[in-house]
């Protein structure tokens, strides 16, 4: 079995934070609607990247995760490539580059920045939608599991997102350290194929700043934990929900094993919905198996951890490294 090198940092932490970090929270006050371009620059430029930093300090996080965008629209750093595409003015990509800032905030404490993105255009976004050319790639009524899929490969989309992507990493170069791509539910049909676009060419844009840099592509919420069994994916997705596998041990399909649930009472949301004994239990149950654990919390519009999960993080740090 191959297997990769470039994860042993990834399982030397043992576990990391998460955070949703977007423009219509679900605890938004000012009534969940989209915001403008410039109350997204005004909340961008708000965020406190050293009192994360140092929040993320005292509860021993090994790394962080933070979303560039999801499906508004919004992202949180610039991106020339994307706005020429679109062509939507004023951009709705931030004028602060806060995963430069973020990371250089972090670096200072020892900690590794990760980025979360979506194999997808915004879906809420119409206008990105028809510049980018993304279609669903499911039809009809039904659940993800029982919906009729449309077996488009999408390769003009492919292409220009990967340009997208491409431009982001080459700006940040070693200052991002992986990526958790979403939505990666077509692999079959979009990726799996020896001509590009395809996995390695995706690979390939996501590393294009850092070759080093790890990547996973997350095939939905699916227990037992699955890979997409190719070698560009470099650790698990693992995304769970209510179900928590058991950890047999540190690799799959030669891929990392890690775990990334949310500790509040949805993505980003909530409060903490677990006794901390369960965190303690489960986090050092895959530690002990050599895989990595990741914990979502809720992020403030300034940037910073909930003060609830903050207390829940801390016990980490004595039960797992004393």
């Amino acid at each position: 079995m191959v297997t990769r090198k470039n994860v042993d940092w990834f399982k030397d932490a043992k576990w990391g934070a998460f955070c949703h970090y977007l423009p219509t929270p679900p605890r938004d006050s000012e009534g969940g609607g989209q915001l403008s371009a410039q109350e997204w620059n005004q909340r961008v430029d708000s965020f406190d990247v050293e009192g994360l930093a140092s929040q993320l300090e005292s509860v021993g996080a090994g790394y962080f995760f933070i979303t560039i965008g999801q499906n508004t629209g919004h992202y949180c750093a610039p991106n020339e490539t994307y706005d020429s595409i679109v062509g939507i003015h004023p951009s709705k990509c931030s004028r602060r580059d806060l995963v430069s800032d973020l990371s250089d905030a972090l670096a200072r404490k020892n900690m590794k920045l990760l980025v979360y993105l979506p194999s997808g255009a915004p879906t809420k976004d119409p206008v990105a939608i028809e510049k980018l050319k993304w279609e669903n790639g499911y039809t009809g009524p039904g659940t993800r599991h029982n919906r009729q899929r449309t077996g488009k490969r999408l390769v003009e989309f492919q292409k220009q997102w990967e340009a997208v992507i491409t431009e982001w990493s080459l700006r940040w170069g070693t200052k991002v350290s992986g990526w958790w791509i979403d939505g990666c539910y077509f692999a079959d049909e979009m990726y799996r194929f020896p001509d590009e676009p395809n996995f390695q060419s995706f690979a390939a844009a996501l590393k294009a700043g850092n070759p080093d840099s790890i990547v996973a592509f997350a095939p939905g919420v699916i227990v037992p934990i699955i890979s997409h069994n190719t070698e560009y994916e470099d650790y698990i997705a693992g995304e769970v929900i209510d179900k928590f596998p058991v950890c047999e041990g540190r690799w799959m399909d030669g891929a990392q094993y890690h775990i990334l649930s949310f500790l509040g009472a949805n993505w980003g949301e909530g409060k903490p919905r677990f006794v901390d004994e369960f965190v303690i239990g489960y986090t050092k149950h895959v530690n002990d198996k050599e895989g990595v654990v990741t914990w979502d919390v809720p992020i403030t519009h300034n940037g910073l951890i909930e003060e609830s999960f903050i207390e829940q993080l801390k016990v980490l740090i004595t039960s797992l490294f004393t």
